[in-house]
Order: structure tokens, then C-alpha cells, then sequence
């Protein structure tokens, strides 16, 4: 059993940690399926790039667009503010297109053939991936601004949501019937990241909760900040995290402590993108229009770049690149070891979300509500 004890203010409930079977999405070089790339949310692509991508073609919603598009089987998928959630060929054509009636700003998952994906009035939707038709609806009592994350052991498997209703969802994906429901502090803004059969997630409670994925049972919660916007990211028996107040930090889910803090003092401005992570490095924009890569394991500054905007968008690994965009509505590719930049692009929009990587493309939404599509010509 492990040694129980605060750190901060930490709540515990009871913790033995077995090591279980979880589904990890089948994350190759043709499928994003989920906004991070995989369930730990690592923001890894296989995929690869060519040194200079070019613009191939846009698809334009004339709607403007929050969320992160997501890509399986040549078929892109996107939410737009209006409502509407699209997939679009991956020759710049429209496959199909659902209203919602409320504004989509969560990324989308796509499992299976089935994408699932919530919106601002509550509601969780599973949408037949190929033709678009609705197959089930599930209703949470507030809004759903954070992306779904599927979990599976044996035959057991579960859709899990966070709501504004301060409530993680555990919905079945089968059938879209609620499984179970653990109550948190306040909002819940982000998707959960698988860690041994576990969700880890944190929300405007400024806790980061560990809650079984088949039961919903509380394994612990604990206190590392007043807000935590964005996912956070696992690698080990860490999970890493920025909040709103300027602090990213790696918390060790063994130990039940806060390992390290990094934090700009001159600026102190919010972490609302999720990290990227791969070998000793972790990688994170800031509001304060830097891009950060971070020593692991101490969180000492490895290197930092100047981007010339806000940087909310979550980055993405793509070999010995970093691939990047800001508000100001540029996109970059630096060379992930020294943060020297390789390529630029100006799209003249700005990108709130990150890009998906797949294929030898880059599929990123603008907030001029235009899919762009850059890769090799």
C-alpha cells in the first residue's frame, strides 16, 4: 500500500495502483484520432513532413472555428461555433456536414469509425464516421468544452467527458447510455489522459483528479493550482500540466507530489495549450508568445522562441520538429533540440488549436473558419 499523506492540499480516497490493459488509439501515420495524437495526449505524430510545406488547398466553413480538426481514413473532422460538425474529404471536398445547434469548441475523437464529439448545450454525439449519420446522443447538464477520451479493458469499454456540470461522464459507447459520474469542484475544461487505468485530468477546481476508468471511483485528487485550463500530458508516473496563473509543473502520480514548477515571473500569463512530449524534453506555449522545451525530468529551460504571438495552440512532435502556431497567425516548424526556426508560414488567421499530422499534411483550423491543408505538392 502506499504511504498516505498531503502535498499541498491533497484529498486522498484510497490508493492502490494495478497496472491494467488500456486501449491506445491506433495513432499511425494516417490516423489522428484524437487531439493529441494518443491517450496520454503526448502530442506525438509518426507522420512525416517535408522540409517546406506548401499550401495544397482550404476549405472554408464561413464559420469560425475553435476546436482542433482530427483525421482517420482521409476524412478530416472539425466543429465550428455555429454548431456544425463537418468531415471533409481529404481532397478539400465536403464528405458530410450535421448541425448540432450549439457551438462545437472541444476537439472531436474519432474511434472506430464513429466520431464523438460535445458541444456547448451539454450534449455528447456519436456520428457514423463515413456518412455522417447520428447514432447516439447523450446529455450532460452544462456545457462540454474539453475533448472525449475512450478507454478500454477486455470487453469493457467507456467514453469519458468532462462537463461544466463540475462532472467526468462515463458514457458507452455502444450504446451512448451513462455508465457512471464523478463530481469534481468546479468546471471541467479539458479531455483526460489515460495513466494505468486511470483518467488524469484537472479543471478550474485546480485539482488534478486520478479516477478509475471502468468504475469512476475517486483514486485520489490533489490540489496543484487555482485553474487548470488545458490536458494534461503522461510520460511514466508523471503527468505534465500548465495552469492559468503561469505554472507549468510535473507531477508525480506515484508519489503523489509536485516534482518541479517552471514559470515565467516577468510575465506569469496562462498556459492554455497542452504540452507536447518525447525523450527528455517537454515542449508548451504561453500567452506570453513564447515556445518553451523543457528539461523532464528537473524542468530547467532548454531552450525558448519567440513566436510574435499568443501561443494557445498545443504543439505537435513531427521527427526532430516542432510544429507550432500562434495567434498571430503564423505556423512554425523548429528543429525540437535547439528551438531554431526551420519554416515558417503566414496564414494571416489566427489558430487557436493544434494542427493534425498525418499522412505527410498538416490540417490546421483558422479562426477565419478555413480548414488549410499544407504538405508536399
Amino acid at each position: 500500500m502506499l504511504k498516505m499523506y498531503k502535498v499541498y492540499r491533497i484529498v486522498w480516497i484510497g490508493i492502490i495502483l494495478t497496472l491494467s490493459y488500456t486501449m491506445t488509439l491506433a495513432q499511425g501515420s494516417k490516423c489522428w484520432g484524437n487531439f493529441r495524437g494518443d491517450m496520454k495526449l503526448t502530442g506525438v505524430s509518426s507522420a512525416s513532413l517535408p522540409n517546406q510545406p506548401a499550401m495544397l488547398w482550404n476549405f472554408n466553413t464561413t464559420e469560425g472555428i475553435k476546436a482542433a480538426p482530427v483525421v482517420c481514413e482521409g476524412i478530416i473532422v472539425v466543429g465550428t461555433v455555429r454548431g456544425n460538425l463537418y468531415g471533409i474529404k481529404d481532397d478539400g471536398t465536403l464528405k458530410w456536414k450535421i448541425v448540432t445547434e450549439n457551438s462545437i469548441e472541444a476537439p472531436a475523437l474519432i474511434v472506430d469509425g464513429v466520431v464523438y464529439v460535445g458541444n456547448l448545450d451539454g450534449t455528447l454525439y456519436a456520428v457514423d464516421l463515413h456518412t455522417g449519420a447520428i447514432k447516439w446522443t447523450y446529455l450532460t447538464e452544462n456545457q462540454i468544452m474539453g475533448s472525449p477520451t475512450y478507454y478500454m479493458k477486455g470487453k469493457n469499454h467507456v467514453i469519458m467527458v468532462g462537463s461544466y456540470d463540475y462532472y467526468l461522464h462515463g458514457v458507452d459507447p455502444a450504446t451512448g447510455k451513462g455508465l457512471w459520474k464523478y463530481e469534481t469542484y468546479n468546471f471541467i475544461n479539458g479531455a483526460c489522459a489515460l495513466y494505468s487505468g486511470m483518467a488524469v485530468f484537472g479543471g478550474c477546481d485546480g485539482y488534478i483528479h486520478m479516477v478509475d476508468g471502468l468504475t469512476g471511483k475517486a483514486k485520489t485528487s490533489m490540489e496543484i493550482s487555482t485553474y487548470v485550463a488545458s490536458s494534461a500530458c503522461i510520460d511514466g508516473d508523471y503527468a505534465y500540466v500548465g495552469d492559468y496563473d503561469g505554472r507549468f509543473s510535473a507531477v508525480d502520480l506515484l508519489g503523489q507530489k509536485v516534482s518541479w514548477t517552471f514559470e515565467n515571473k516577468q510575465s506569469n500569463l496562462p498556459f492554455i495549450g497542452s504540452p507536447a512530449l518525447i525523450g527528455n524534453h517537454v515542449f508548451i506555449g504561453n500567452r506570453d508568445k513564447y515556445v518553451y522545451c523543457l528539461n523532464k525530468k528537473s524542468g530547467e529551460l532548454v531552450w525558448k522562441y519567440n513566436t510574435g504571438g499568443r501561443v494557445d495552440a498545443s504543439p505537435v512532435v513531427v521527427g526532430n520538429r516542432l510544429l507550432t502556431a500562434s495567434m498571430r497567425g503564423d505556423l512554425f516548424l523548429l528543429d525540437r533540440k535547439t528551438g531554431k526556426p526551420l519554416w515558417t508560414y503566414e496564414l494571416g488567421t489566427a489558430v487557436n488549436s493544434n494542427p493534425a499530422v498525418v499522412n505527410n499534411r498538416i490540417y490546421v483550423a483558422g479562426d477565419d473558419g478555413r480548414i488549410y491543408c499544407l504538405g508536399k505538392k
